[in-house]
């Protein structure tokens, strides 16, 4: 599935918030793999969810999968906020 990492409004990230962001996060971490596109970064998780699932709970299982990498990349970096993004997804 496809997502797309871009500031959150509510949370006054500072300009180059995803500039930092994407210095950190690179290609890939694991299963989900990461590409800058002008104004956002896109992820793409490579998890299989169970055809059984609807679509959105296939979002969401891969949805949390990004907010995960985003907390690890956040905590191990000082200078960047989880709460500065906002992750949906391209459904």
């Amino acid at each position: 599935m496809q997502f797309r990492i871009t500031p959150h409004s509510a949370a006054a990230p500072p300009a180059d918030a995803l500039q930092l962001l994407w210095e950190r996060l690179g290609a890939g971490w694991g299963e989900v793999s990461f590409v800058k596109m002008g104004p956002q970064i896109e992820a793409r998780t490579g998890q299989d969810a169970p055809v059984s699932m609807t679509s959105d709970e296939r979002a969401e299982i891969g949805r949390r999968a990004v907010l995960r990498v985003l907390q690890e990349v956040c905590e191990g970096a000082p200078e960047l906020s989880p709460d500065w993004y906002a992750v949906s997804s391209e459904l």
